[in-house]
């Protein structure tokens, strides 16, 4: 125990007297948050559309101004779908919105059916959806004002009253920002380890540390328990950071905040080990480390990416990312609460991981300097 404790404090004035750890703790967190959550958006928000009103009858100038304060759509208004084509083609507008000329006509005839006609670009699809779903809401309301109060005869075949769950305001913050601290966590946690080994044979250190009568299981846990802690505070700041600053819902418990990041820590530290006892180059394990953690956090846990949907050989590879298990530990958190048999099936994953991880670092990290 003596042993241990004089590793455990050797290594923490080791973080105290090196700035790149600090940095990498709370530093990296605060920068990786704020890319993720203003770069990263999966909303549309005023998409510049062209509106053409190829039908002149009374009521469609009061579409028009529905569709100018929707709050979705920058508008530009013409009379001929040719003078928007050319800025749709470019890039210039996002979608094309075509009031026809028999519109009126065949709202007017009992049973009859408005439509508008949206044209868009199909090469971003999720643009092209956007722009028809915000032009079909904005058709739906002006209709049932419409019978409301001028007691038109523009039929409206359904009223559609959705009821969301979870995130009732849509917005893709909410769960991208739990997801992207997942993302973040791997990355720090990976890191700080990753390069701790490295850096003792890079300063000779090493071989000192090899004379002396630690095992190899109290120098593995020296190096744990300092980066361990450092890893909870940096989480500490994350979630802190997305419920003051983005201001994400947080419904679960702290408690269970903890508990989900203790496991997923055991993980990415450990990874950071083993790639640590494999090189002995600090540039060499940072690479590994961004490639081996980073990349599969990032394509395969769901963070962006429907898992669902990914080709059975590539979702099976998912499995042994511990960032899928975090991620939905994350996002249940903050949007839903305390699901404990989510969190523990997925704790229990984590750690499993993780004893991977260390015992292959046990077995890799000898006590030879030709190791």
């Amino acid at each position: 125990m003596r042993r241990l404790v004089a590793l455990i404090r050797k290594e923490s004035l080791q973080i105290l007297r090196d700035p790149s750890s600090i940095l990498i703790a709370f530093v990296l967190p605060a920068i990786l948050l704020f890319i993720f959550g203003y770069g990263v958006n999966l909303d549309s928000n005023r998409m510049r559309i062209g509106l053409v009103l190829e039908d002149s009858a009374p009521d469609i100038a009061s579409l028009a101004t529905a569709f100018g304060n929707s709050g979705f759509f920058d508008l530009r208004v013409g009379r001929d779908r040719r003078e928007f084509e050319e800025d749709l083609v470019a890039g210039r507008l996002r979608g094309i919105v075509v009031i026809p000329r028999d519109f009126t006509a065949k709202g007017a005839k009992r049973g009859g059916q408005a439509s508008l006609q949206v044209i868009s670009d199909g090469s971003e699809p999720n643009i092209a959806f956007f722009v028809q779903n915000y032009a079909q809401g904005v058709l739906q309301v002006w209709m049932r004002h419409q019978n409301e109060d001028y007691g038109a005869q523009i039929q409206e075949p359904m009223r559609v009253e959705p009821r969301f769950w979870y995130n009732e305001e849509l917005k893709s913050r909410n769960f991208l920002i739990p997801g992207s601290i997942a993302v973040t966590m791997t990355l720090i946690g990976t890191l700080l380890t990753a390069l701790v080994i490295a850096r003792e044979w890079e300063r000779g250190t090493m071989e000192a540390l090899m004379a002396t009568p630690v095992t190899i299981f109290e120098i593995l846990l020296g190096k744990l328990i300092p980066y361990f802690l450092l890893g909870l505070g940096s989480m500490t700041v994350c979630w802190l950071a997305a419920t003051l600053w983005y201001e994400v819902p947080f419904r679960g418990s702290f408690f269970a905040l903890m508990a989900a990041t203790s496991c997923f820590l055991l993980t990415a530290l450990g990874q950071g080990l083993l790639i640590s006892s494999f090189s002995k180059n600090q540039f060499l394990a940072s690479q590994l480390a961004l490639m081996s953690a980073f990349l599969p956090a990032l394509m395969l846990s769901g963070f962006v990416f429907e898992i669902a949907s990914m080709v059975p050989v590539v979702r099976g590879v998912s499995y042994i990312v511990a960032a899928r298990y975090f991620v939905s530990s994350l996002q249940t958190l903050f949007l839903t609460g305390d699901i404990w048999p989510l969190f523990i099936r997925a704790m229990l994953a984590m750690l499993l991981i993780s004893a991977v991880f260390f015992i292959f670092t046990a077995k890799k990290t000898v006590k030879r300097l030709d190791a």
